[in-house]
């Protein structure tokens, strides 16, 4: 296996972002179940799970290749999160948390990016 995933600090803040994600989206209505809900948590989801597809790769082009993938799973995500408070299907305390976990996501995901698109 390559490496461990879950030592990866961007993986850490993406299994966390999916889990809120998950919560918050609870709330939603019923009617959204097969509509906002499932696609804002299949983005969530993706984000980490690309992470941790990318780490079992041979080669560090491919693990760039996934974390790239992520990095546009989070984009779709961040954008979600805001038409779902514009929808008022969240308050304004649920959105600002989102979207700093989503911030602080981006920004670890892009640093580790370029840390390996370094050593391609």
């Amino acid at each position: 296996m390559g490496r461990d995933y879950r030592k990866i600090r961007a993986w850490k803040l993406a299994d966390d972002l999916a889990l809120r994600v998950y919560d918050i989206t609870d709330s939603f209505p019923k009617r959204e179940l097969f509509g906002l809900t499932q696609q804002m948590r299949r983005a969530a989801v993706s984000i980490p799970a690309n992470i941790a597809e990318g780490c079992v790769r041979k080669s560090k082009k491919d693990y760039f290749h996934f974390l790239n993938i992520a990095q546009g799973s989070l984009a779709e995500l961040e954008y979600y999160v805001y038409f779902s408070f514009r929808l008022g299907y969240m308050n304004e305390e649920d959105y600002q948390s989102l979207s700093q976990m989503c911030v602080e996501t981006a920004r670890t995901l892009s640093g580790l990016a370029k840390a390996v698109s370094q050593e391609i």
